[in-house]
């Protein structure tokens, strides 16, 4: 039986947005423009297609300047990075997002090097990720990013001191959930494959990341009671109707919902918060552009 609290990311992403709103309209008071946007596609990828398309939708609801760039699967490298050089150079976009995976003939990361680290709204440019590590303001990739304004809701600023594991190193979540736990002076573990008898090490934990891409790894009895899960995992399994499927997360969530104090569904906990949080990086972006103070942290 469940007793955990549920960490409803959809109901926040969707206050959040609201904000980003209010603060699209003080933005234009003060610039006389609102917040611009461009998403880069590369191909044909459906799964790419619809996020994208909900990501340009989410733009302009909020009030902001959507600009689409379609380009076909066969785009030459040296044309994409020009695509990026020229709206790093246009003073109406504050955000690029070249959306990823990119074909397999681009080089993902020269690309991401290319973007403007004051524009790489995705947060995963290498200066903006030594922005992170080293305590300075900079723009954080939008997962990572959610899952912290999560974990605020729940413990509010009441973080100090906490353990906090996170399973999973990716460049993409791991790392940088890990650093924005440590500045906000929780003791951080990494753990990963690697990590030697890694059901004790996360009992250990008041806050669980769960990052990893497996499904369902984390038990009930990994988890110490009353503990905040944030699970981010977004894996496809087979479901109890034949030929169909279900998507589940990292955590057993009916386990450990007996034994946590809070928890994120999937669906419908972290996954809401990564639009939400691209389009709260565009409105940073174009207000330290601007040279506007930050709008209130999240």
């Amino acid at each position: 039986m469940s007793t955990a609290q549920l960490i409803d990311g959809k109901a926040f992403a969707a206050g959040l947005r609201t904000q980003i709103v209010e603060g699209v309209g003080q933005f234009q008071q003060a610039t006389a423009r609102v917040p611009g946007l461009a998403v880069v596609l590369v191909g044909e990828d459906p799964a790419s297609k619809v996020y994208v398309g909900s990501k340009e939708k989410q733009t302009v609801e909020v009030g902001m300047r959507s600009f689409a760039h379609r380009l076909p699967a066969d785009t030459a490298q040296a044309d994409l990075i020009a695509l990026v050089q020229q709206l790093n150079a246009d003073p109406a976009v504050d955000g690029i997002l070249v959306q990823l995976p990119l074909p397999k003939h681009l080089d993902e990361l020269a690309v991401v090097s290319a973007i403007d680290p004051d524009k790489d709204v995705d947060g995963l440019h290498v200066v903006n990720a030594g922005r992170l590590a080293s305590g300075l303001p900079g723009l954080v990739s939008c997962t990572p990013l959610g899952c912290m304004m999560l974990i605020k809701h729940v413990l509010g600023d009441h973080l100090s001191g906490k353990n906090a594991v996170v399973i999973g190193r990716s460049i993409l979540v791991g790392k940088p959930v890990a650093q924005l736990l440590l500045a906000a002076n929780c003791t951080v573990t990494i753990a990963h494959s690697r990590t030697a008898d890694l059901p004790d090490v996360v009992r250990r934990a008041d806050i669980v990341v769960a990052a990893v891409g497996r499904p369902e790894m984390v038990k009930a009895d990994w988890i110490k009671p009353g503990a905040c899960v944030i699970d981010v995992g977004i894996n496809r399994v087979p479901s109890a109707n034949e030929g169909k499927t279900k998507l589940v997360g990292d955590v057993d969530f009916a386990g450990v919902s007996a034994v946590a104090g809070s928890i994120t569904p999937v669906p419908g906990g972290v996954g809401p918060m990564t639009i939400a949080c691209l389009l709260y990086n565009t409105l940073q972006a174009a207000r330290r552009r601007a040279g506007l103070a930050d709008g209130a942290a999240l």
